[in-house]
């Protein structure tokens, strides 16, 4: 991008392109390359196909209930959060800073947490994953130990998982078939779930990306914002609106049509956001997912913003970790700033919200994993971790003083990140 400016900047030095009428054009084609970055082809380096064909769609069942309300986690999850874990101390955070000041996660990083499994965790056993229930309370787990180490780069972790676990939940046995066993393989294609528009106040069911039926298919038109990993995506599920009613679609990045912007944001900025633009792009009637039910729409965003839940109780999590040592080790007016009572009950209300944060998540996760209906509970986690998510990044900055306005220490970052929960939808899913 930096090399293409820098052409375009020089043309539009040059006196010759006055002679013939370009000054307004070339300083066109430079203010937008500027403002929202070149736009480029989707990645399209793998050919999706059909590998096993199973006599009809294969689903998880629903996690067993106890009967009693307990949260705490089996052994199967608790070993898998406490390698996650070691993960992002280890190489999320120290990688963080860098990955945030390029806006782009390190390759090696990436391909290290798929060696993890991250997306064979939602996937059926008959289709080479390893999983044996509904995988909601477990990929709330490890999306939260994930954002302990940096929200960013978690997210650009995830978000191939939210495409396998997509197609498991709602994808037909051709669908299954085609793309699953891309991600349970040893390369996983970067994918993302993209639902968010860039416009102010955005309602998932009132798209203004539209599907229209068209002979042997669809063709789908609108624009897509805030979409992890967009430019090295290869398979995409997109929200659109279909008959009046919102649906989701498998679009393959290499789909004529199908171009991806630069969307770099205040936040998330590891996740390498950008929108994709789709002009006319027409694709199958097997791209159709969920079979056009409401239901499953409804279902995709909620596990979606319960997986950003799990992201800001992580980060949360994070900013209380890092603030207890040193309000106890900054001295003023010789004493540690914790023994002043302001700075000592502004801790204690980040970890009063954060555990109430974390509870109402596990909850819908817990009973979305059952089987059970949890909008009402996803309601209540998001609106809870968006409004007091936010307030702990705050806090955390505010609890730091000036070092909080610097980068040299990473609550400002955590305070960016955690502004994202209250506007995105999409692009993870648990």
């Amino acid at each position: 991008m930096g090399f293409g400016l820098a052409i375009l900047n020089r043309l539009a030095r040059l006196r010759a392109i006055d002679r013939f009428g370009l000054r307004k054009p070339a300083e066109r084609v430079v203010f937008e390359a500027t403002r929202t970055g070149f736009r480029t082809l989707g990645a399209a380096n793998r050919t999706f196909k059909a590998v096993q064909r199973l006599g009809k769609p294969a689903r998880l069942p629903a996690a067993p209930s106890s009967g009693l309300f307990d949260l705490t986690p089996t052994d199967d999850q608790q070993l898998v959060v406490d390698v996650i874990k070691e993960f992002a101390a280890e190489q999320l955070r120290p990688a963080a800073a860098d990955a945030n000041e390029s806006a782009k996660a390190p390759l090696e990083l990436l391909e290290t947490s798929n060696a993890f499994g991250l997306t064979l965790i939602g996937v059926p056993e008959a289709l080479g994953g390893a999983g044996v229930e509904r995988s909601a309370m477990t990929n709330v787990l490890v999306a939260e130990a994930l954002a302990h180490g940096d929200m960013g780069l978690a997210a650009a972790c995830l978000a191939p998982a939210a495409v396998s676990t997509a197609l498991t939940l709602w994808g037909d046995e051709e669908q299954q078939a085609t793309y699953l066993p891309a991600f349970v393989g040893d390369e996983v294609p970067a994918a993302a779930l993209a639902i968010l528009e860039p416009r102010p106040l955005f309602d998932p069911f009132a798209l203004q990306t539209t599907a229209r039926r068209s002979a042997g298919g669809f063709v789908l038109e609108g624009v897509k914002s805030l979409v992890p990993r967009a430019a090295d995506a290869e398979l995409f599920v997109i929200a659109a609106s279909l008959d009046g009613r919102s649906s989701l679609f498998v679009v393959e990045s290499s789909t004529e049509g199908l171009t991806v912007e630069a969307e770099p944001a205040m936040g998330l900025r590891a996740a390498s956001m950008g929108r994709v633009v789709l002009e006319k792009v027409r694709v199958p009637e097997g791209a159709l997912l969920g079979e056009h039910t409401p239901k499953a729409y409804a279902e995709c965003i909620d596990l979606s913003r319960l997986a950003w839940c799990a992201l800001a109780v992580g980060t949360g999590q994070a900013v209380l970790d890092y603030v207890i040592p040193y309000v106890n080790e900054r001295e003023a007016f010789g004493e540690p700033v914790s023994h002043r009572q302001s700075v000592a009950f502004m801790v204690a209300d980040i970890g009063i919200e954060l555990d109430g944060m974390r509870l109402v998540t596990y909850r819908a996760a817990s009973r979305a994993a059952q089987g059970k209906s949890f909008a009402r509970e996803t309601a209540l986690a998001r609106r809870l971790c968006s409004e007091r998510g936010m307030a702990i990044g705050n806090d955390g900055v505010q609890l730091l003083g000036g070092h909080g306005f610097v980068k040299e220490h990473p609550v400002e970052r955590w305070y960016r990140d955690l502004r994202a929960i209250g506007v995105m939808e999409g692009g993870l899913l648990v």
